[in-house]
């Protein structure tokens, strides 16, 4: 007589926890799709990693053949551990033809038929042990590396030449350290001086040479005025 067939019920939370245990010591446990799951009823997988449940209702992660996809805890059951099959019934001997009688012979008494006894239909019971699953080898932990220092921000100091003016400003990564000031040319001399690159002397000896030019421009017209103004007191001196 045919088991009637039990329907196959989803995870509970206490077997959810048991394979979050299962998973965090290296085993991955068997499940049996249900009907919840479709075509694939029956089938078996194995759990491999269990998500947030609070971030989507599919966070059982099951390794099926080749595919590893997400499923909620109704699609699944814990896979169990014994089937059973029942055992084929014998089937009965045939019976043996006898040769007819000679004559004048009497036929000889017809052998009853040996039928065997009925056997009971058994149900073996094949249990299976399920094996400890070898732990996979984790791979070594590397070393940490020792955290360098962070040093501090870059600094950067700008010497700059505009509107006849020499100007230095100084700034730290985005932290601006001196707002650009101005300095005395003899003081943006030195500095250029430890640049030591050709194009950069050139264009200062141009720099200075107009400078220069116009320094001697200046001081002819302002002797020129002074003479003037020298003149005019001579002669407020000779009135008096």
């Amino acid at each position: 007589m045919a088991a009637a067939r039990t329907a196959v019920r989803g995870l509970s939370t206490d077997e959810l926890s048991s394979i979050r245990d299962s998973l965090a010591a290296g085993r991955k446990p068997k499940v049996v799709f249900t009907a919840a799951a479709g075509q694939i009823e029956g089938q078996t997988g194995q759990v491999i990693e269990l998500t947030d449940p609070d971030v989507s209702d599919e966070f059982v992660v099951v390794r099926f053949g080749r595919d590893e996809l997400p499923f909620s805890p109704t699609d699944v059951a814990v896979a169990p551990r014994g089937r059973t099959a029942p055992v084929k019934k014998a089937a009965p001997a045939a019976p043996v033809d006898e040769p007819p009688p000679g004559p004048g012979l009497l036929p000889p008494a017809a052998p009853k038929a040996v039928v065997p006894a009925p056997r009971e239909e058994k149900t073996v019971t094949a249990s299976t042990v399920e094996e400890p699953t070898a732990e996979a080898p984790r791979p070594a932990k590397r070393a940490a590396k020792a955290a360098r220092p962070k040093g501090p921000a870059g600094l950067t100091v700008t010497l700059a030449y505009a509107d006849g003016e020499w100007t230095v400003a100084a700034a730290q990564g985005t932290k601006s350290l001196a707002k650009p000031y101005v300095i005395r040319p003899a003081e943006a001399l030195k500095m250029v001086a430890l640049v030591d690159v050709p194009g950069v002397h050139e264009a200062v000896e141009q720099i200075m040479a107009s400078e220069r030019a116009e320094a001697e421009s200046q001081a002819e017209k302002l002797r020129a005025e002074l003479a003037e103004i020298e003149a005019r007191l001579a002669e407020l001196r000779d009135v008096g």
